[in-house]
Order: C-alpha cells, then structure tokens, then sequence
C-alpha cells in the first residue's frame, strides 16, 4: 500500500489523504478551486484531479455545486473518492478514471466550468522515481493539448481556468483564444518575480485579453498577505471578474 499522509487544506475545513511520494496537492490546488466562478446547480469538470484535493476546495466553497474529477492513476482516483466520504461530499463530488487527453464518451459533453492544474513543466535532464510524479508534472509536450481539451468541454458562456508556470502564458496564448481571458499572477512577494499565474478564458467572450493585478502571497515576513489568507485558509472567492459575452 502507498504510504499517504493526512493533510488539512482552507484552515481545516478539508481533510485528505494523499501520498507522501509523488505529487502532492498544496496552493497551485488551493487558488485554482478558488477561481472558478461556479454558481448553485453548476455541473463543473476537474481534469487530473489526483487525490481529490482542488475539487474538495471547491465543493466547499460552493456546496450547491456538482463536480466531477477525472483522473488517469487508478490509485489516486480511489484515494479520492475515500476523501469525497471522509469530506461527506461523495453525494455531489465524484471522482472517475480516465484520460484528459483521450477522454470516455461518457464525459464528452459540455460543462458550466472546467478547471486544472495541468502538467506544465518542461525541464530536460531531470528525473523522479514516482512515475506519478512525472505523469502530473512533466508536460512532454502534452501541455498544449491539455488546454486545448479542457477548454472544448466548457458550454458556451462558461469558463475554463488553469493555473500553470507564469513563464509559459505566451505557449498557453497560442494555443487558446486570447478573446475572453484574463492572467492572474501570483507574486511571491512585493516586487518579486510571478512563478505562478491563472489563466481563464469565458468561452465565446469577445472581451480582449486582460492583464490582473494578481495576489501578493507572503509578506516580508514571510507570513502569508490577509488577502492571500483570505483564499487559502478561509475558503474566499479569488474573483477574476471573467468578462462578459
């Protein structure tokens, strides 16, 4: 049996258990479930939702919602479910096995909103031992691809929301329309570089693209912002204001 870890997540209102090795779910989990602009009765897809974590957030920030979370690592998709039971969510969350990129015909149909972390990182040369962990983080060129998919799932009028390397908005661009999406970066600090960034397109908007303030994690401190807090330990709406049709 895999060795797992309980973690708590939005100040311990979500508990869940997932592996120690391997990918792990944490803030990139936290902010994009707090993005997504779901609303009472939406149905929503997560794609490559691991062990559970970013649509538990979400769930528990919108609990009229429905959600649906595909993931391709059997393992990681009954760990899920067994948080959706933990979280006394599995009558609106539930978690199926599958391919993001080569999906059932079953999910083949259109959502209000879909989100994801998906596999965004490009180095050459590095290695893990979990092959997890490099199927949720090494794109191998697949990172394109995943947009692409996610983006096609979503109904008119509804959004589509990744969070992803802040480096590789340009490459996410050219792959999706620039028309109805806004960047929302994330700031390590005042000042500092963005590592990390949201991308969300309101699909069929003809809005130009935006550009965000975005949200100061840390202070100098290093405690986290009262804004930054406000998402990822009290479970606030990070409002990307999508624009209209």
């Amino acid at each position: 049996m895999t060795p797992t870890s309980e973690d708590r997540f939005l100040g311990g209102r979500i508990v869940a258990r997932q592996p120690i090795r391997g990918f792990r779910s944490g803030l990139d989990a936290v902010v994009v479930a707090a993005a997504v602009p779901a609303d009472a009765g939406d149905e929503i897809l997560e794609l490559g939702s691991g062990a559970g974590v970013a649509t538990l957030c979400l769930a528990a920030r919108v609990p009229p919602c429905r959600i649906l979370g595909l993931e391709i690592v059997p393992e990681l998709v009954e760990m899920a479910r067994a948080n959706a039971r933990a979280n006394q969510m599995d009558s609106r969350v539930h978690f199926e096995e599958g391919d993001a990129l080569d999906m059932q015909t079953s999910m083949q149909r259109e959502f209000a909103h879909v989100f994801c972390n998906p596999p965004f990182h490009d180095e050459k040369g590095q290695t893990s031992p979990s092959k997890e962990r490099v199927l949720a983080l090494r794109d191998d060129g697949r990172f394109g691809h995943w947009l692409i998919a996610g983006l096609k799932r979503v109904r008119a009028g509804g959004t589509f929301t990744a969070i992803m390397r802040a480096d590789r908005i340009g490459e996410a661009l050219q792959a999706l329309p620039s028309q109805g999406a806004v960047i929302f970066p994330f700031w390590p600090q005042q000042g500092r570089v963005a590592k990390r960034a949201i991308l969300q397109i309101r699909k069929n908007s003809s809005s130009p693209l935006a550009l965000l303030s975005g949200l100061v994690l840390h202070e100098e401190s290093g405690r986290y912002t009262a804004d930054a807090d406000a998402v990822l330990r009290n479970g606030g709406f990070l409002a990307l204001g999508s624009p209209p049709l």
